[in-house]
């Protein structure tokens, strides 16, 4: 994570909108943020974490939200943009904001929280939360990118377990926890196993000895089958020429039947063709006529009813255009005066206005007089306000008060006053203390120099006189090994001969038993002194840790008493910068800022009631003005009022008309013009539907008038048609020969199918004659009359029973086939199932191997301890230079910290015993260590590490080390902002911003460049 800008307002001490432009400090490398104690800087990292996970580091965000609003905002709101992602190639904007409501201070609305990806200057709203964007949590966000003040040596001091599960957390350790997917594929396996062997079970029957019995017994079958199926095609052929046989017999015989029933049949039918053929002659040449004649007879009979209405009608429309000639003539009378009516409403309008005129004058009086007496109350009030301004203006300026940073300044020399003096008396304590154990470890050397024995003036004189004793033992002692070598042949020397070694034939002091003790006594004496040497070097060794311990004691007491020296010496300019202020002790100082906050306390309520007085005088003069303002449009209203009631009278056309209406009141005024405007209204429509109707009435008329015309001309036309018609009905009746009239209309009547009757006399013809040639085909045929139907069922059964007794023999086959082929698939499978069985065997002792490895996250832990060793050879590379090499950091199997303290030959001891500033410098190494692991597993080019911390804890000499250590972070592509007060470091970094705390105005961020 890169951040790139920063804004804060309503955040702690932040009252106004401050941008911090950390694209300008990253790009130096390294770079600060400097200021008082208390001046707002632990706020920016504050601020960072709110906008990115919502909740800061001193204040949880729930509960205790509303202190981190700035007591004089009514709001709090965070942009923070930043890069992140893979090699930090995307812009992200995190915004925070929350509101106190308004009703209760204390209650600080719910925040918002989001998230933008910004693309050049479109923002795309997210649902991705900080742990996504970023890449990890809060905690481990604090412990390797942005280290909080007071944070510094958490990691330090989490206890293994914890730590083993950030790193987990951290680089993804838990794809190394196997436990669960290796139990669950042995759960797997086991089911898998349970499966084949119930397959397994079930197959135990099938066998190559069965597949061979089944073998045989099919090719026996097989031949059973072929004699079956030559003997059933014999009877089977034989069958086939009966059945054709009996197919035509069968046929034969329903020939006959259906000849008789067509002889019975015949007269029926010759009677159904006499009446079809008068049917058709009545139909074709006569009934078009008569239904002719029928027509026109109704015709006529509607005509004649027509006329009669029509005559009926024409009296009706003359007398109904009598009456609306006469109604249209009254209304028109009365629509006449319509102009005359409308004057008089107008004028009744007028009277109206007037009276609502009349109203607003007296209103507007009422209003003049009410507000005149209120307004001259409320200019003596005016008047009263702005004397008690003067007297409350004139009494602050007379009170003399010391400016804010003269103020500020006094408290902070008061507050630098007694933090001097209190580190004087630490310092001393520190001193008595250093002193005490100065003399314990000169008492110790001192008891050590004294075992030092003469001649020797040094322990490397004594050792190296050990060595040369141990030198002479040991060479006492060869000498003595070779003798008892040469005593175990002695028994070999005989008086007069010749020595096996030496060749002599005397031998007056031949060795004995005496020189095997001398050896034991010898080898006493080498031990001895090598337990002697042994010894003398841890004498040294302790004599050497107690003079280093003694030198860093010195050097502690006389950097103590400079300390002292120092801070009396601030103490005493801090004196001496104060006379100019007459204050010469600490009481005077105190009773100086008592006195000047008290002033500026009085100073303030007096200017917070002239200003109360101010928005009252200001209140109230807006209340005067407006009160006066009324006063004055209701002048001028009345003025208006008076001049438009006499234009309004002047207007009035009928004044005689109108003067009774004054003494009404405007209701029945209304009434009276909307019964008038109602009636001529009413008479204007009366008068349009009359003249409507009445032309639509003689339109009628005259239509009814052509109609009866009509009507008459078609009526005589049809009963001429008439007569022609039935004269040419009679001579039809006597062309074809119809000389009974009812018979004749009967067969108009009559249900008759033609169509159907003809087809059905056309095919009892042709079935007929089919009929009787297919008699005579079938008689013809050899044997079809004497056919055997006994014979011919006996021939069908022994078929039947052939059969059937072939399908057994058939389906017997087929199954058994199946059978064989069901078994040759079963042996396959059953051989495969054991294949998969055997290793199936073989993977389940695998996995339980693996399960036993895997469980209780045996594995991750190994895997996280080797990721703590590394980190902590990565953290050594910067510790062994910090300390001079005399340190190094070790993590053992239980992933706890030790410390090698070369000074004490190599030896181990836990972390915890580190003082405060060596235990700083493991924790910036392990933090800048983590960081850079951090980077690696981004793949991020560059990486920002930002670390609030007061460095106190840090002689010159170690905050030597420590900046240049920082200082080399920008050779490896990293940025490093460091957080302080101490006053070395913004000396030696060039970038930085500088917080400074101003009373009115609250934190402000400035800038070096």
């Amino acid at each position: 994570m890169i951040p790139i800008r920063l804004e804060i307002q309503g955040l702690y001490s932040y009252k106004e909108k401050q941008v911090i432009e950390f694209d300008q400090l990253t790009a130096a490398g390294l770079f600060g943020i400097f200021g008082a104690v208390g001046s707002g800087k632990s706020s920016i990292l504050e601020a960072i974490l709110l906008a990115l996970y919502g909740s800061t580091e001193r204040l949880s965000d729930r509960g205790e939200k509303n202190s981190m609003v700035n007591l004089q905002s009514e709001a709090l709101l965070i942009t923070f943009e930043f890069r992140a992602g893979k090699n930090n190639v995307n812009t992200y904007l995190a915004r925070y904001a929350a509101k106190r409501n308004p009703k209760n201070f204390e209650d600080v609305k719910p925040a918002e929280h989001t998230f933008y990806l910004k693309t050049g200057d479109h923002l795309e709203p997210l649902t991705q939360r900080a742990e996504d964007l970023v890449g990890m949590k809060k905690e481990h966000f604090k412990q390797t990118v942005i280290i909080p003040q007071g944070k510094f040596r958490e990691f330090i001091d989490l206890t293994p377990g914890p730590r083993a599960e950030m790193m987990k957390e951290l680089f993804g350790l838990e794809r190394f926890d196997l436990a669960f997917k290796t139990g669950t594929l042995l759960r797997n396996l086991k089911d898998e196993k349970i499966r084949l062997e119930t397959q397994l079970g079930a197959l135990e029957e099938i066998t190559p000895e069965l597949l061979a019995e089944k073998t045989d017994l099919i090719r026996e079958i097989a031949l059973q089958a072929e004699k079956g199926d030559r003997i059933f095609r014999q009877t089977e052929q034989t069958f086939k020429k009966q059945e054709e046989v009996q197919s035509k017999h069968l046929q034969l015989q329903g020939f006959l039947k259906e000849w008789e029933i067509l002889n019975n049949k015949r007269p029926e039918i010759e009677n159904k063709k006499a009446i079809w053929k008068d049917f058709l002659k009545a139909k074709t040449y006569l009934k078009p006529v008569w239904e002719q004649i029928t027509e026109k007879n109704a015709e006529l009979e509607k005509y004649r009813v027509s006329v009669t209405d029509c005559k009926r009608f024409k009296d009706n429309y003359e007398q109904e255009i009598e009456q609306l000639v006469k109604e249209e003539l009254d209304l028109k009378e009365k629509a006449e005066k319509k102009s005359e009516r409308e004057t008089k409403i107008r004028d009744l309008k007028k009277v109206i206005e007037i009276k609502n005129l009349n109203a607003e004058f007296e209103a507007a009086k009422t209003i003049t007089a009410t507000l005149k007496p209120d307004l001259e109350s409320k200019k003596e009030a005016l008047s009263a306000i702005k004397e008690q301004i003067k007297r409350l203006e004139d009494e602050s300026e007379s009170i003399i008060t010391p400016d804010s940073n003269t103020l500020s300044e006094l408290k902070g020399l008061a507050k630098d006053w007694d933090n001097w003096e209190s580190q004087i008396k630490e310092r001393q304590k520190e001193a008595n203390e250093i002193m005490g154990s100065t003399e314990s470890i000169t008492a110790q050397i001192e008891t050590l120099k004294e075992k030092l024995p003469e001649p020797n003036h040094s322990f490397e004189e004594w050792i190296s006189s050990q060595k040369l004793t141990i030198q002479k033992l040991d060479s006492g002692k060869e000498k003595l090994i070779q003798q008892s070598g040469l005593a175990a042949h002695v028994h070999l020397l005989i008086a007069g001969e010749a020595c096996p070694l030496c060749g002599a034939t005397d031998h007056p002091h031949p060795l004995t038993e005496t020189e095997n003790n001398a050896l034991e006594s010898k080898n006493k004496e080498i031990e001895s002194a090598k337990n002697m040497l042994e010894q003398i070097i841890i004498w040294k060794q302790t004599l050497s840790e107690q003079q280093i311990r003694l030198d860093n004691q010195l050097s502690n007491k006389a950097k103590t008493e400079t300390e002292i020296n120092s801070l009396s010496e601030q103490i005493k300019q801090l004196k001496k910068g104060l006379l100019s202020h007459q204050v010469d002790t600490k009481e005077t100082l105190s009773t100086l800022i008592q006195n000047s906050d008290k002033a500026i306390q009085r100073r303030e309520k007096l200017l917070q009631q002239i200003k109360e007085l101010r928005k009252n005088l200001e209140e109230n003069q807006i209340e005067y003005e407006k009160e006066e303002k009324q006063i004055r449009e209701a002048e001028q209203t009345l003025l208006g009022l008076s001049s438009k009631i006499s234009a309004k009278k002047e207007e009035i056309k009928d004044p005689i008309f109108c003067k009774p209406f004054f003494e009404k009141d405007k209701a029945a005024i209304e009434q009276t013009i909307q019964k008038v405007q109602q009636d001529i209204e009413e008479t204007a429509f009366k008068l349009s539907g009359k003249q409507k109707v009445l032309l639509e009435t003689r339109t009628k008329q005259a239509t009814n008038l052509a109609n009866l015309k009509n009507f008459e001309n078609q009526a005589q036309s049809t009963s001429t048609k008439i007569t022609e018609l039935q004269k040419e009905f009679e001579s039809l009746k006597v062309t074809y020969g119809f000389e009974d009239e009812e018979k004749l209309i009967a067969l108009f009547y009559h249900s008759l199918d033609a169509d159907k009757v003809d087809a059905e006399i056309r095919q009892f013809e042709d079935r007929s004659l089919l009929v009787k040639n297919k008699v005579e085909e079938l008689q013809a045929q050899p044997g079809v009359n004497s056919f055997d139907q006994e014979a011919f069922t006996q021939l069908q059964n022994r078929l039947q029973v052939e059969k059937s007794a072939l399908e057994a023999i058939k389906k017997s086959f087929t199954l058994l086939d199946q059978e064989l082929i069901s078994i040759k698939g079963k042996l396959e499978e059953k051989q495969k199932l054991q294949v998969t069985f055997g290793e199936l065997e073989k993977r389940e002792t695998n996995l339980r191997e693996l399960e036993r490895l895997f469980k209780g996250s045996g594995f991750v832990k190994y895997v996280s301890s080797i990721y703590l060793k590394e980190l902590c050879a990565t953290a050594n590379l910067r510790f062994l230079k910090l300390t001079k090499n005399s340190l190094s950091l070790e993590i053992d199997d239980n992933n706890t910290f030790w410390v090698v303290d070369y000074l004490n030959g190599g030896k181990k001891r836990l972390l915890k015993t580190l003082s405060g500033g060596q235990t700083f410098q493991a924790s910036l190494c392990l933090a800048l260590a983590l960081a850079e692991k951090v980077k690696s597993l981004n793949q991020a080019d560059q990486s920002f590490f930002f670390l609030d911390e007061g460095f106190g804890a840090l002689d010159r000499n170690s905050l030597r080390v420590v900046f240049e250590t920082l200082k080399s972070l920008r050779h490896e592509n990293r940025i490093v902002g460091i957080i302080s007060h101490v006053e070395e470091l913004q000396q030696e970094i060039e970038v930085y911003a500088k917080v400074e705390l101003d009373p009115e105005r609250g934190s402000q961020v400035g800038y070096s460049f």
